[in-house]
C-alpha cells in the first residue's frame, strides 16, 4: 500500500510541475486568430405566426398540433406532405408551402419551415426537398424549456 501511495504521489507531482511552468510549450493554438473575420449574425426575420389547428388557408392540415405527441404527429405530417407533393416540382412545392405559412430557402436543397414559440416551447414544422431524393422529408418537433 505504501508503494502505491508513493507512486500516486510522484505521478501527481510530475503532472503538477509540468503544467505550472509558465514557459511550458503547449504547441500552436488549433484556433486561428483572425479578428473581425466572423460573419455577421443573420438578419432578424419577421416573426412567424402559429399555424391554425386544422386546415390552413392553403390546404395543409396541421391537425390538433398543440396537444399532439411529436412521436406520432411527425410521421403523420410527413405522410401528408409526401402525398401532397408527389409528382410536383420544387417551384410548385415552394409556392404551396409558402401559401401555408412556411418560410423557404432554396439553395442546395429546398428547406421550408415554420418556427414559432408557444408558451415555453419551440415548435418547428419542416419540409426539405433534396435534389437527389424524389420525395420530401418532413417533420415536426417540439422542445420545451423547464420541467413538466
Amino acid at each position: 500500500m505504501r508503494i502505491a501511495v508513493m507512486v500516486l504521489a510522484l505521478g501527481l507531482a510530475a503532472c503538477a510541475t509540468g503544467a505550472s511552468e509558465p514557459g511550458a510549450e503547449l504547441g500552436p493554438s488549433p484556433f486561428p486568430v483572425e479578428r473581425g473575420a466572423a460573419p455577421p449574425p443573420p438578419a432578424q426575420s419577421a416573426r412567424q405566426a402559429a399555424p391554425p389547428e386544422g386546415r390552413a388557408g392553403g390546404g395543409v392540415d396541421f391537425g390538433q398540433w398543440r396537444s399532439a405527441d411529436p412521436a406520432s404527429y411527425a410521421p403523420q405530417f410527413q405522410a401528408q406532405m409526401r402525398q401532397r407533393f408527389s409528382g410536383r416540382d420544387r417551384a410548385q412545392i415552394r409556392a404551396d408551402l409558402e401559401a401555408n405559412g412556411f418560410a423557404c430557402e432554396d439553395a442546395q436543397r429546398l428547406d421550408c419551415r415554420i418556427e414559432i414559440m408557444e408558451r415555453d416551447c419551440a415548435v418547428d414544422w419542416y419540409v426539405v426537398v433534396e435534389r437527389a431524393r424524389p420525395e420530401p422529408i418532413a417533420g415536426f418537433d417540439r422542445m420545451c424549456l423547464g420541467a413538466r
